[in-house]
């Protein structure tokens, strides 16, 4: 595999540079002394092919000096747009829209947003795909409601990409590093996508979290699955749950699972997924995780198994350690 050409401007793959195997022991020397009196660490499991896994792909937009459309992410430490084709790590059809958005915005004279000025139109665009099922999400970050030609814009990308299952607008007029904004409207197809995992079957919506290498998502959730030991006794807390997945896939073989996150869009979906998948003893609080089991242990509450697979910021670390206790 060739050497990525924005590999030192970009930050996103910090050990490229490193074969693949060397990564693997690094990160489990990592592991080893970040864990180190808490609990063992078993070695790391590794991909066969480690490329273009990532099924989800976020390109911020911008313009060069010239005013010519630019894709791609910002530099590490800074809001600098590094230009960017293609990614070794990215799905290659989701890069491929991309582009394929980027070319179309001249002939149909949609701006990228400036954040300096606060002109222009188009901030982001985020490319979801279900691996399982092909389906396709595309999301069109916009600075103002007002989309000129849209139904035109979505014909033509449409056309180009038949593929594509749902198209979103979505509205961030915020001076603000966050991607998405709270309003959104569904431009063509039902407003989310769906995927298989575990043999079950999850709703994605532009919002809520999804694993994004689903390969080693299945690898990791039978491990896990394999290490908890569920009998069909047990009551199970699945703490920030996302979508549901692990406490859903967790639920066939559990007495009860409890699962909680904050992310309201995504507890929707993980109501809607559990229906979907015939699940009827697994119960979803919209609530930050660490809060709602230290409220439970407070209250008498108790947890065979908790599952935490926790999102890397936001969260208070201690909770976890407190309800062990």
């Amino acid at each position: 595999m060739g050497q990525c050409p924005v590999y030192k401007k970009c930050g996103g793959c910090q050990l490229l540079d490193m074969p693949y195997n060397e990564q693997l022991k690094k990160k489990q020397k990592m592991m080893e002394e970040l864990l180190k009196g808490i609990c063992p660490v078993k070695p790391i499991i590794g991909m066969k092919n480690p490329y273009h896994y990532r099924n989800k792909v976020h390109a911020v937009f911008d313009h060069d000096r010239k005013g010519n459309p630019i894709s791609g992410v910002y530099q590490a430490n800074s809001h600098i747009v590094v230009p960017v084709e293609s990614c070794l790590i990215e799905d290659e059809k989701a890069d491929e829209i991309i582009g394929t958005i980027r070319g179309m915005l001249r002939s149909f004279k949609i701006r990228t947003y400036d954040e300096d000025t606060g002109y222009g139109l188009l901030r982001h665009v985020l490319v979801k795909r279900g691996f399982t099922t092909n389906e396709i999400m595309v999301v069109l970050v916009t600075a103002s409601p007002v989309f000129p030609s849209k139904n035109n814009f979505v014909k033509a990308l449409r056309q180009k990409h038949p593929d594509i299952t749902t198209i979103i607008q979505n509205i961030n007029g915020r001076g603000t590093s966050m991607v998405l904004g709270d309003k959104e409207h569904v431009l063509y197809g039902k407003g989310y996508i769906e995927d298989i995992l575990c043999g079950c079957r999850f709703r994605i919506s532009s919002k809520s979290f999804y694993q994004i290498n689903p390969v080693q998502t299945e690898v990791l959730y039978k491990k896990a699955m394999e290490l908890a030991g569920l009998t069909g006794k047990e009551s199970v807390v699945d703490a920030y749950c996302g979508i549901g997945t692990i406490g859903i896939i967790a639920s066939k073989s559990a007495d009860s699972v409890i699962g909680v996150e904050l992310n309201k869009e995504a507890v929707r979906d993980a109501i809607s997924n559990a229906k979907c998948n015939g699940i009827k003893n697994i119960r979803f609080y919209c609530n930050d995780a660490g809060r709602f089991m230290e409220e439970m242990a407070a209250e008498g509450g108790r947890a065979d198994v908790v599952f935490m697979d926790r999102r890397a910021a936001g969260v208070r670390k201690h909770s976890w350690i407190r309800w062990r206790s």
